[in-house]
């Protein structure tokens, strides 16, 4: 096993397979609570969504029903961990930020082995609508001092980082989401802290990515394949902390930079690539993939991906216009060249 990585889970999925982000959540709880009995669930009234009642089913015991109430749920988490327990807290990724001033007091601020995750991420949440599109989360978490961030591109990452999580000493936050996702992974994947992946190799540009928006990074890459451009995927899960020799090396190599995920553009994956590449001292072009600074309507996710330049062909369409510098800020959907996008969804 690799300084600093997890190790795999098992859980049977294959190469392919569609499978909810937040399964993977709940599978890892589940592996870890057996074979660590120092672990504990909390969750907020949402445990079959967020999927930790598979552990509430096999230790109920160990698992603690808050209700409605993410603060106190926080709070408790945190009396746990000063009593020796590794506490996991969940619930939907809009609803745990309710807590961030106890996340941020009493768990950040006292460095404890306090583990959250916020389900149903992004506009991945789809129909739930503007309330419920958790888009700034990343950004939240991010901003605190020793709090670990893991945005999954799939189960079997989500699965293997809930153990790293575990064993990195202090807070940490992952997100997940609830639509299916391919497995991009092979079974034996470890997820380790500070370390991205590169799933396709190219010299044209690079897209680093998380969550959802690596397979959307994929479909793009390979559509600018048939076009000429040779594109470097980088699957970039620690956000915090973040591989910041990886990134430094794309930007090297490359020359071009596009991040993409499924959140606000300010204080997520992509201001970290950023600080990343202008601390480096990289002179390489950067364009943030994702939501621009407006909240968001609801509709079916593939819609809104469409609609807010999210999708792979808005991906696609960045990194040709970054390399031909046609791109100028601020970007809607519509100022892609040559993108069309989808009808506005149902307010």
């Amino acid at each position: 096993m690799a300084a600093g990585s997890a190790g795999s889970v098992p859980h049977g999925w294959k190469l392919g397979d569609k499978v909810s982000i937040r399964d993977g959540y709940g599978k890892g709880l589940l592996e870890v609570g057996r074979t660590h009995a120092d672990v504990v669930a909390l969750d907020a009234d949402l445990a079959e969504s967020t999927r930790s009642h598979w552990f509430a089913k096999e230790y109920p015991h160990r698992f603690y029903q808050m209700g409605i109430s993410e603060q106190d749920m926080v709070v408790t988490a945190a009396g746990l961990a000063h009593m020796g327990k590794t506490p996991f807290a969940s619930s939907f990724a809009i609803f745990l930020q309710r807590g961030w001033e106890q996340v941020r007091n009493c768990v950040a601020r006292q460095k404890l082995n306090v583990k959250f995750c916020g389900s149903h991420g992004g506009l991945m949440t789809g129909q739930d609508g503007s309330s419920a599109h958790s888009l700034e989360d990343i950004g939240v978490f991010r901003t605190l001092p020793h709090m670990g961030v893991v945005a999954p591109c799939d189960a079997v990452e989500a699965a293997s980082a809930v153990l790293a999580m575990y064993l990195r000493p202090g807070p940490a936050y992952m997100r997940s989401t609830r639509a299916a996702a391919p497995v991009l992974f092979d079974s034996d994947y470890e997820f380790q802290w500070g370390k991205g992946h590169v799933l396709q190799d190219g010299s044209d540009a690079a897209i680093i990515a998380n969550g959802p928006q690596v397979q959307e990074a994929l479909i793009a890459a390979k559509d600018l394949k048939a076009k000429g451009l040779s594109v470097r995927v980088i699957a970039m899960a620690s956000v915090k902390p973040i591989d910041r020799t990886l990134i430094a090396k794309a930007g090297r190599e490359t020359g071009y930079v596009v991040s993409a995920e499924d959140h606000f553009i300010h204080n997520g994956l992509g201001s970290a690539v950023a600080e990343c590449l202008a601390g480096e001292g990289v002179a390489a072009k950067l364009w943030r993939v994702g939501v621009q600074d407006g909240f968001t309507q609801s509709g079916d996710p593939k819609d809104l991906y469409r609609h807010y330049g999210v999708d792979a062909q808005a991906i696609g369409q960045v990194v040709q216009g970054l390399r031909n510098n046609s791109l100028r800020a601020p970007l809607a959907p519509h100022d892609l060249p040559g993108y069309t996008p989808g009808s506005a969804p149902p307010a």
